[in-house]
């Protein structure tokens, strides 16, 4: 008898709710595109406004293990917590890495005139002998 009151307890348990209910969001539209040389491209949106698209292409990677890598392309947008529309756009590829672009981004402060005028000249001096190790 207290095997089944336990099974019973755990059953129960097991069955209640187990957090806050989590609103499904529905996907409106979905495109994808691969072809066969590689490249594709793809886009979505859902009902809460959020949209995301990405466009890839395959190209020969630059440096010394040189193959294929690739260059992707895109974006995307929704609404922040506090009403505000937020819109990302990247690029992403060998050569400078993955560099994102947005008005809510945090931007670098500029550089102090007399610091650029060191890095002008600086900029003029030749390269360094090599060194000897």
């Amino acid at each position: 008898m207290r095997v089944l009151i336990l099974l019973g307890v755990v059953a129960v348990a097991l069955s209640a709710p187990q957090g806050p209910a989590e609103k499904v969001i529905a996907i409106v539209s979905q495109e994808f595109d691969q072809q066969p040389d590689g490249s594709y491209r793809y886009s979505y949106e859902t009902e809460n406004g959020i949209k995301a698209e990405e466009a890839g292409t395959l190209k020969k990677a630059s440096g010394p293990d040189a193959g294929d890598v690739i260059v992707a392309q895109g974006g995307f947008s929704y609404t922040a917590p506090d009403g505000t529309v937020i819109n990302l756009n990247y690029i992403a590829d060998d050569d400078n890495g993955f560099k994102p672009e947005g008005a809510h981004l945090p931007t670098p402060p500029p550089i102090p005139p007399a610091i650029q005028k060191a890095l002008d000249y600086l900029a003029t001096l030749p390269p360094p002998p090599p060194s000897r190790a």
